[in-house]
């Protein structure tokens, strides 16, 4: 398949069409990019809608070339792997643990959220005004990718949440039917690291930093009330 230039989030990226120059979009509505013509480059998944012309008309040519990864090879990184449990965690793993509150649904939400670094731990405790679960349990997610510093996106980032709407639009292609802008930001987000996987695990079944989440999020709520 050929590759069309384009930009995202300020990068210039090669992103794979069809024969017709048509974005060559996966079971989930995403496309591959990529950001070096390698045959062995990382290939990241990115919604279409997310990818800009570079604004120079060369660039809106298709091309072939061999120094690309073939359709089914590569070293695809881009998209999130959800698993029921937790995946065998790399020593230098980045935890995250997350969680979304709403005093009524909808109602005034608050989002927690627990980002262990190796020695370096994070908290974020935020009120978020009116809103519903769904929206608080994905601001979350994203809050929470956004404080992982750009140079460490590469390695191990492990999420958990006790969502299953989360894992499910971020990761197991269904079908959004609401919050779609919250949902495909944050899918733009996961693009930009390269090991992510998410990890349900049960609410309020005494895990310690899902506790803590739950607790940041009700006394982000409870501070405005």
């Amino acid at each position: 398949m050929p590759w069309i230039k384009r930009k995202l989030r300020g990068n210039k990226v090669y992103v794979r069409v069809d024969g017709k120059g048509q974005p060559a979009k996966n079971e989930r509505g995403l496309v591959e990019v990529i950001y070096k013509l390698k045959p062995d480059s990382k290939i990241y998944n990115a919604s279409w809608n997310n990818l800009v012309p570079t604004g120079d008309e060369a660039d809106e040519t298709p091309f072939e070339t061999e120094d690309a990864p073939r359709p089914g090879e590569g070293n695809s990184q881009g998209s999130a792997k959800a698993t029921a449990a937790a995946p065998k965690v790399a020593k230098d793993a980045i935890i995250i643990y997350t969680d979304g509150a709403c005093s009524k649904n909808p109602g005034p939400a608050g989002i927690g959220a627990v980002v262990i670094n190796g020695d370096d731990r994070k908290e974020i405790s935020e009120y978020l005004g009116v809103g519903t679960n769904n929206i608080a349990e994905l601001t979350a997610i994203g809050r929470a990718l956004e404080i992982v510093p750009k140079s460490d996106r590469q390695r191990m980032v492990v999420v958990h949440t006790d969502s299953s709407y989360s894992i499910g639009v971020l990761d197991k292609g269904w079908k959004a039917k609401a919050n779609t802008e919250l949902i495909m930001g944050i899918r733009s987000q996961i693009t930009e690291f390269g090991d992510l996987h998410f990890v349900k695990v049960k609410g309020h079944a005494g895990i310690p930093e899902n506790e803590r989440c739950d607790e940041l999020a009700t006394t982000a709520i409870s501070r405005e009330a």
